[in-house]
């Protein structure tokens, strides 16, 4: 009898200790679940409201908050009708002008020396910051912020609307570059000898062989990609990432299909490629790498890691109920 009474004056927690009883049901915690729960610490400090309030500004977004507004700035843009996006598209084609045009204004102004590409390689950043400050719709941004949405949703209505979303902004952006390149070759707005490192450009954006070109159009599009996922927390250092970002597409030669579009859509409406080579040693292994880059590698692997997270967060959370 006073056994007994002793077993029910055990508290929860002792009765779990005893020897021969079952562990708790669950997923079993980490190593550093237990580290944090169970080793002893030092005293907190005490915080006012205030500091507390700016310890949570300055504590780092976690992924699910990235996955969830890139997702839902996605799913915005599946819904704009065809007008908009194209006249965005169109906008984003011919601002990505200006990276060939400040690029081009650079090389012209250095001498023929090994570090010059170090310096005119910032001038392609600036396409990129007229297009991502001024929201305009670039292809390659699109190939992570509407594929979330897809990931999440998985039926063939989303499937359409981002297959309609790609070809009208692909499109578009290629007009827009046709007529920057076309405006560049035809008036007298850029002096002989940044027509001259125009020209340069081009060329050297189709030096490679089809192998060549689509593994450097993976990074770009990786990259571009990482740099839509970093936006969301960039908070004021946005201008700092996509510099830092595109310049190092620009300095590793990475083909991107728009900007790169630009200079090789010169070069053949100046007559120095034909329509086929620009097609088949540019254009295809360029957006089949960016693609690839965009979806397969940042997508879809950003997208897995959240929600691995989140089955385990509700994992812990039920248990954590079932054992309250």
């Amino acid at each position: 009898m006073g056994a007994r009474h002793e077993e029910e004056q055990l508290s929860p927690e002792r009765k779990q200790d005893r020897p021969g009883d079952k562990p708790p049901k669950g997923p079993p915690k980490n190593k550093a679940e237990e580290v944090f729960e169970n080793e002893p610490t030092e005293p907190e400090p005490e915080l006012v409201p205030s500091e507390r309030r700016e310890v949570q500004r300055r504590t780092t977004v976690r992924a699910h908050v990235v996955h969830e507004a890139i997702r839902a700035e996605g799913e915005d843009e599946l819904k704009r009708p065809p007008a908009a996006l194209w006249w965005s598209g169109l906008a984003a084609g011919l601002s990505m002008g200006f990276s060939m045009a400040t690029m081009g204004l650079l090389q012209a102004g250095l001498p023929d020396a090994p570090w010059a590409p170090l310096v005119s390689s910032f001038g392609y950043t600036t396409g990129f910051l007229i297009v991502i400050l001024g929201r305009q719709q670039l292809f390659t941004e699109n190939t992570l912020t509407v594929v979330l949405p897809l990931f999440h949703r998985r039926n063939w209505l989303t499937l359409r609307l981002v297959a309609r979303l790609w070809f009208i902004v692909l499109v578009a952006n290629l007009l827009g570059a046709l007529i920057f390149a076309l405006g560049a070759m035809l008036t007298n707005a850029f002096p002989n000898a940044v027509t001259d490192a125009f020209t340069a450009i081009g060329l050297h954006a189709i030096r490679g062989s089809f192998l060549d070109t689509f593994f450097g159009a993976v990074l770009a599009g990786w990259l571009i990609a990482l740099m839509v996922w970093l936006m969301p927390s960039a908070d004021t250092a946005r201008v700092t990432i996509i510099v830092i970002i595109t310049y190092v597409v620009a300095l590793g030669g990475f083909a991107h299909i728009i900007a790169g579009s630009v200079e090789t859509l010169f070069i053949m409406v100046s007559g120095e490629i034909g329509p086929m080579q620009y097609l088949w040693d540019f254009f295809l292994p360029t957006l089949t790498g960016n693609v690839i880059g965009g979806v397969a590698l940042v997508a879809t692997l950003n997208h897995a890691q959240v929600i691995a997270g989140s089955r385990e967060d509700n994992d812990q959370g039920q248990d954590r109920k079932k054992r309250g």
